[in-house]
C-alpha cells in the first residue's frame, strides 16, 4: 500500500459535507451581513465604531 503523504492522495480526498446545523448558522450569517449592508447603504453610514454600536443594538432589539 502507497505511503498517503507521498503519493498526495490526502489532498483528493472528499470532504466531509458540513451538517445541517453549520449551513443553517452559515446562511444566517450571511443574512445578517447582507442586512448590515443594507442598512449601512440605506444611510449613508461609513463604517465606524459608532455604525457598529447602531447595528448591535438594532439586532439585540431584533432577537427579542
Amino acid at each position: 500500500m502507497a505511503n498517503v503523504l507521498t503519493t498526495g492522495a490526502w489532498l483528493s480526498a472528499p470532504t466531509k459535507k458540513p451538517s445541517f446545523f453549520a449551513r443553517l448558522l452559515r446562511a444566517r450569517q450571511r443574512r445578517a451581513e447582507r442586512t448590515v449592508e443594507q442598512y449601512l447603504a440605506i444611510r449613508g453610514i461609513k463604517q465606524t465604531d459608532d455604525a457598529e454600536r447602531q447595528i448591535e443594538r438594532l439586532y439585540l432589539r431584533a432577537g427579542r
